[in-house]
């Protein structure tokens, strides 16, 4: 779902600018009387100091108005790769439904192949279902959580959950992701976090090498937050395009010529939720191996150990490490 953005502060600038230019000409004329009739050259000196004003201040507006446009053809070209990446999305599961159900209308078929078709449809619908969920996922941002909905969310319990529903998701051995996890609790809605870190997973995945290795490891620091690192063995991402990866629709290159698809929202709910819950995402490279790794810092504390949600007793300083599962 796209957010159409508000016209006001265009506007209100464009205006603006008009007026100045507008008072700036007039101030000019009247200067220019003024020279040849005015005795008191104080007056002069005022009338150029309030021109020149006039004119760092349309100077000003014009740079603001040139940022706003590109800003504007910027975003304007995500969202057509956005719309080139939907119809893809759209158009290549339905029309291998519709393949498979044309055939299992018109010819006779095994019993095996038509096993495989089932699944195959299947998986077209799973996929068509993962992205209609991620553009819902997209339109809840607009819906701040009320007080009364945040809770005490166990974080490794998330983290866990959210790699099984991943490797799941990509057919994948639930070896290939590293949980080493302290115990620890943030504070918000529970699907916003599990949409947060369901999201990085995913992406790290996704982008993994030929053999996907994901490393994921939470530890509570002395100031009362947590720090959780996502891990993959991708090719990584360029350091020019580290800060523009979390804005609404962006992804690196063509759209119509990566391997892998998706809609350019995924980074963009998670900065959106982070900052929702007061902490700060970053990302950089691996340095003694090709890959990724995201860092999200949050408000968290330790668990209680008669906290009965977290089952049984755990000290401060241990230390969760087990696989997915």
């Amino acid at each position: 779902m796209v957010t159409r953005r508000s016209l006001g502060w265009p506007i209100t600038l464009g205006v603006v600018m008009i007026v100045l230019l507008i008072v700036l000409t007039i101030g000019w004329i009247v200067v220019n009387v003024a020279s040849f009739q005015a005795t008191n050259r104080g007056v002069y000196v005022a009338i150029l100091a309030v021109g020149t004003v006039f004119l760092v201040l349309v100077l000003v507006g014009v740079v603001l108005y040139l940022l706003l446009a590109i800003k504007a053809i910027n975003l304007n070209q995500r969202q057509s790769n956005f719309i080139d990446s939907v119809t893809h999305e759209l158009k290549s599961p339905i029309a291998s439904l519709k393949l498979y159900l044309q055939t299992l209308d018109r010819h006779k078929i095994s019993d095996e192949q038509r096993s495989d078709f089932h699944r195959f449809m299947l998986e077209d619908l799973q996929r068509l279902d993962h992205m209609i969920d991620h553009m819902l996922d997209a339109a809840r941002l607009d819906q701040k959580p009320q007080e009364v909905e945040l809770e005490d969310v166990d974080l490794s319990e998330v983290l866990t959950k959210c790699a099984r529903l991943v490797t799941q998701h990509y057919r994948q051995s639930e070896d290939i992701i590293r949980l080493e996890l302290q115990p620890a609790i943030v504070t918000g809605r529970s699907v916003d976090v599990e949409i947060l870190f369901r999201n990085l997973i995913d992406n790290a995945v996704k982008y993994s090498g030929e053999k996907p290795l994901v490393e994921i490891e939470s530890r509570l620091t002395s100031r009362e937050t947590v720090v959780v690192r996502v891990k993959d063995n991708g090719p990584g991402i360029p350091l020019q395009y580290r800060r523009k990866i979390f804005a609404r629709f962006f992804r690196v290159g063509d759209e119509l010529e990566r391997s892998q698809k998706g809609t350019g929202l995924g980074l963009f709910i998670v900065r959106t939720l982070v900052r929702r819950m007061r902490g700060k995402v970053s990302v950089r490279g691996r340095q003694s191996q090709p890959g990724t790794i995201f860092e999200v810092e949050l408000p968290g504390k330790s668990p209680k150990p008669t906290d009965k949600k977290l089952g049984s007793p755990v000290q401060d300083s241990a230390v969760a490490a087990r696989k997915v599962g």
